[in-house]
């Protein structure tokens, strides 16, 4: 696959320019993450070589393999990565997250986040964390409803290790392209209520992580500012189990 993941990320770039510009944004400000669940390493350091930075890990075991194993081999570029958690986080793996991962995206509970803040070594920076929206409300998905994301955010931005950045929502791909927009929409109206509380005032929240291969041009849209890429950049992969 030699050149074409750097093709992709180009591509993936390029997209980015032309649907900010479409929406009155700056592409700059749109954090590209790239999905490397099931990927070797290999590619990620594929990635790495185009400038990719910020990496995103579905499997908790998975994601501290591919970062300790960097870390041994090259250290110094190690350093320079960030790892994000974009998928769900069980209770008995807070320790491992915290001691690796730079980023966490599924924040859900209360209690996920009190044992992130308590486990995140004193050395290191606060854990960047994201509240998980259910912006469909379907009882088999993770996520709080937008109407309960102000008290847990309040309780989240009181945590010590941790730093609240704002707001990641999924709705199923199987919807059609205006109302995925629509959903897009509904969690970044989530996020300005959640800033107009006072405790927001003096550092509000700026990260809508919303926004994958299938729904970019809709999530840009509505003002996603960090993006979630995987089988554009590293193609199609088969499915895993945890």
């Amino acid at each position: 696959m030699s050149g074409q993941i750097a093709s992709n990320i180009a591509h993936i770039h390029s997209e980015i320019s032309k649907y900010a510009a479409l929406f009155g944004r700056e592409p700059e400000a749109v954090m590209l993450v790239a999905v490397s669940k099931t990927v070797n390493l290999d590619s990620i350091l594929e990635a790495v070589a185009t400038g990719q930075r910020h990496f995103g890990e579905n499997y908790v075991q998975e994601g501290v393999e591919k970062i300790q194993t960097l870390a041994a081999l090259q250290p110094v570029l190690a350093a320079q990565l960030q790892w994000h958690l974009i998928g769900p986080l069980q209770s008995n793996k807070t320790r491992v997250v915290a001691q690796h991962f730079d980023w966490v995206h599924t924040i859900d509970r209360l209690k996920i986040a009190q044992r992130l803040s308590e486990q995140r070594p004193a050395d290191k920076a606060p854990l960047q964390v994201l509240l998980q929206i259910n912006v469909d409300g379907a009882a088999s998905k993770s996520g709080i409803a937008p109407s309960d994301a102000l008290a847990l955010a309040l309780a989240v931005q009181a945590l010590p290790q941790l730093q609240l950045r704002g707001l990641m929502s999924m709705p199923d791909p199987q919807h059609e392209a205006a109302q995925t927009q629509e959903l897009h929409r509904q969690v970044a109206e989530c996020l300005e209520r959640i800033n107009q509380h006072p405790s927001f005032a003096a550092q509000p929240l700026d990260i809508l992580s919303m926004g994958m291969s299938g729904d970019m041009p809709q999530a840009l849209a509505a003002g996603s500012n960090l993006l979630r890429i995987g089988s554009a950049i590293f193609g199609q992969r088969a499915a895993k189990t945890p």
